[in-house]
């Protein structure tokens, strides 16, 4: 199943993303840092949902309060905490 999300306090406009046997697969944010962004989606390809949470939370980009890998974690922990 696709999850699509409206990231808040970054640049990009959208992030989608699988989550299929606990693992991460199609990681895509619209809009951002292109490049760095591709290379986070890359980075998380088959990681569990739980860990690429854990790696990520936290992460800020420069004066915002959160980041995209961090708008991914919220996005990651709000659907895990929906299945406990």
């Amino acid at each position: 199943m696709e999850y699509t999300v409206k990231p808040r306090g970054v640049c990009s406009q959208s992030l989608s993303f699988e989550v299929e046997d606990n693992k991460l697969k199609n990681v895509c944010f619209r809009g951002g840092c292109h490049g760095n962004l591709q290379g986070i989606a890359a980075l998380v390809e088959g990681m569990s949902a739980e860990q690429v949470r854990e790696k990520l939370s936290g992460i800020r980009c420069g004066f915002k309060n959160t980041s995209c890998p961090d708008q991914l974690a919220q996005a990651l922990g709000e659907l895990l905490d929906a299945k406990e």
